[in-house]
């Protein structure tokens, strides 16, 4: 919850633009005094945003001050709105709150973290989104330091783990090892930042009514057993039938952990080193606490084996599976080219990505914000399928990989071919951009208003007679038709039969629309008629948009009239 305070009409302003906008996330709080609202709104709420002074605010706050990974996070705006100052909790959620306000209230964010000045990934967030727990943050501002003076740090464990990038100064063997990441009690002499990744699986099997203390003790006698550290549990994993069974319930909530449960016939086909006829004829399945850990494995990652073979105490059974993390695929829509049109959700994608793969030219057009430390794997046209396969190969070697395409990458772009080859073995992640007809049909006004058909009359991958009998399609339903890959130097002759395909069922001024580099600085746009366009205009840069017979040219405008009546 976003806690919201003001003190004058500027800041209520401001606070009720935030609420409209995020009714969900914003508390507005008004205690009274000011000084009232704003300590209660930091007790109470785990982001704050302060329409107040810099001054004022710290001074107000500081007596309340704990630590950084508790304290909420908290930005300043001041009256005349011109700044978002991210003051407190900058990698806790400061930061990309302050670039948030920034972007609704026309603002600008003023982000101070060393980190993000440079452009580096910060170690206080590093891997949080794989679940990474970090052991004693005590050695974050030493290795900090470090890294943004340049000097070599070294980085043990994450092996298969897709990592943020990190700097050319970070990584293996390239000095004292100071970023250690690993589920197994280890340390190396002097100062490092421990990680603990989620990949261990408790499995647990019991008799009714076990006690707690018993499931627990066991549990911490296995992790001990092979130096296993608790914070890498990912959760306790049991049959379904143990869904209820307070001893294990108990135990796992005294440790933080989420109990997961599965049916005894989907256990009883992992093959186990350990099965039990008595178990068996009891449960429906020869292991519980081995299979179901084996079989939690599997399922979050790639693949799983037990580190910790079924241990026993009197009424309880444990075992503990590791888990192979998935590789982790990115799939990033640029948008049609312009730097405002693609959106931040594209941008995170692409600096949390440590690989991102793509032509050379769309490359080019984002390098500047990528992290340090990220490799670019470029090429050229009409190298979509090794590209593809590039892709999918560095996922699965275990890194984060941004395969980008422009416009909205599942349009005529990368993600069809890239999805062909990724398997389950990968976690994807589609990001959604503004497509090329998107960008040109605003241009031009409402073309796509009503019904329409995206048709690419690129015949490198279809046949000519598919396509021609789908531009028949379109053409007998009265669709508006936006063509993709209309023209090019070696296929010159299919956007004029495309257009005498539609010519033959509608009338000559049927509405045609010519945009040529939408959004970017060279963009030419036409509004002409089906009668009158001259196919000479078009190369591969252009989108070409014909109308339907409800289109009419409006005050030089494109419009598809939708036929609203209103009452």
């Amino acid at each position: 919850m976003i806690g919201v305070v003001a003190a004058t009409a500027s800041g209520r302003e401001g606070a009720r633009l935030l609420a409209g906008a995020w009714p969900d996330e914003v508390r507005l709080i008004d205690a009274g005094k000011v000084s009232d609202a704003l300590v209660e709104a930091f007790r109470s709420c785990d982001r704050v945003v302060s329409f107040l002074a810099v001054g004022a605010t710290v001074r107000l706050l500081a007596p309340l001050l704990e630590h950084k990974a508790t304290d909420p996070a908290v930005v300043c705006v001041d009256e005349s709105r011109r700044y978002a100052v991210a003051l407190l909790g900058g990698h806790h959620g400061a930061n990309d709150l302050a670039d948030r306000i920034g972007r609704l209230l026309g603002c600008q964010p003023v982000i101070t973290t060393a980190t993000d000045t440079a452009g580096q990934t910060a170690l206080d967030g590093f891997g949080a989104d794989l679940g990474f727990v970090i052991e004693d943050p005590g050695a974050l501002a030493w290795v900090g330091s470090r890294i943004l003076s340049g000097e070599p740090v070294g980085l043990t464990g994450g092996e298969g783990w897709p990592l943020p990038p990190l700097p050319g100064n970070v990584g293996p063997r390239r000095g004292h090892p100071a970023i250690v990441i690993s589920d197994v009690r280890a340390y190396v002499a002097g100062p490092a930042v421990y990680y603990r990744p989620p990949s261990l699986i408790v499995g647990v099997g019991s008799a009714r009514g076990v006690p707690a203390s018993e499931v627990g003790t066991l549990i911490d006698e296995a992790l001990a057993a092979q130096s296993l550290h608790p914070l890498s549990v990912r959760c306790v994993a049991t049959v379904d039938l143990k869904a209820d069974e307070e001893g294990i319930l108990a135990a796992a909530r005294e440790r933080g952990w989420q109990v997961i449960t599965y049916p005894a016939e989907v256990l009883s086909a992992v093959e186990v080193p350990n099965p039990s006829d008595i178990v068996k004829a009891e449960v429906g399945t020869p292991s519980v606490a081995e299979a179901a850990a084996l079989h939690a494995a599997r399922s979050y990652g790639r693949s799983g084996e037990l580190v910790v073979e079924k241990r026993k105490s009197a009424h309880a059974t444990v075992a503990i599976a590791r888990l192979a993390p998935k590789g982790r695929l990115s799939i990033v829509g640029l948008g049609p080219g312009a730097r405002d049109l693609l959106t931040p959700r594209a941008v995170a994608a692409l600096q949390r990505a440590s690989v991102v793969v793509g032509l050379d030219q769309y490359a080019d057009q984002i390098r500047d914000l990528l992290r340090p430390g990220t490799r670019v794997i470029a090429s050229g046209l009409g190298q979509e399928e090794a590209r593809a396969r590039t892709a999918v190969a560095e996922a699965r070697s275990g890194h984060a990989v941004a395969l980008i395409g422009s416009g909205d990458a599942g349009v005529y772009a990368m993600a069809s071919p890239a999805l062909e080859f990724a398997g389950t073995d990968l976690e994807v992640d589609g990001v959604p951009g503004i497509t090329a007809a998107v960008a040109a049909a605003n241009l031009l006004g409402a073309p796509l208003g009503h019904d329409h058909a995206y048709i690419s009359l690129s015949d490198l991958h279809t046949p000519w007679e598919i396509i021609e009998r789908r531009i028949g399609a379109a053409a007998e339903g009265d669709f508006t038709v936006c063509f993709y890959n209309p023209r090019s130097r070696k296929r010159d002759w299919q956007l004029p039969e495309a257009l005498r395909i539609l010519a033959g069922h509608r009338p000559p001024e049927t509405p045609v629309g010519l945009v040529r580099n939408a959004t970017r600085a060279d963009e030419t746009m036409t509004v002409t008629t089906l009668g009158a366009v001259d196919p000479g205009e078009v190369d591969m840069f252009t989108v070409v948009i014909v109308g339907s017979s409800r289109s009419r040219t409006i005050a030089g405008r494109f419009v598809t009239p939708r036929g609203y009546q209103w009452m």
